[in-house]
């Protein structure tokens, strides 16, 4: 007599539907890889954005950026890009602004008030405008 007392017959697994969805779809060539996929997406995004920390950082600090500013920034951040820069300090008049070059962020901004005795770290490169 055998040990398996289950008399239930074995259902075989019903596969779901895996068609992919044709909106979400990207025309990609078999040969592309991942990171040239990703690549692709970030090149995408051309104008610069600021993190929460950054917006909080020029509104107490009472920096006004133009639209004209903005377009220095972005092409800041465009020739660091193509430097390989990864944290850039953007100086421009008298504000820095502490970027991150991948992801085409500002992080914070200080004026010149606060740039006295202040150290910046983990920036490897820098663009004076």
């Amino acid at each position: 007599m055998s040990g398996i007392y289950n008399n239930r017959p074995i259902v075989p697994v019903i596969k779901p539907n895996l068609t992919p969805n044709t909106n979400q779809r990207q025309n990609v060539t078999p040969s592309q890889s991942f990171d040239s996929i990703l690549q692709q997406q970030i090149n995408q995004q051309t104008e610069v954005k600021f993190s929460k920390h950054a917006l909080d950082r020029l509104q107490a600090r009472g920096i006004k950026l133009t639209k004209e500013d903005i377009s220095k920034i972005n092409d800041a951040v465009n020739k660091a890009a193509e430097k390989g820069v990864k944290e850039a300090l953007i100086i421009m008049g008298n504000t820095a602004l502490v970027t991150s070059i991948k992801n085409k962020t500002v992080i914070t901004a200080v004026t010149e008030d606060n740039l006295k005795s202040n150290v910046f770290t983990n920036i490897d490169g820098a663009v004076i405008i």
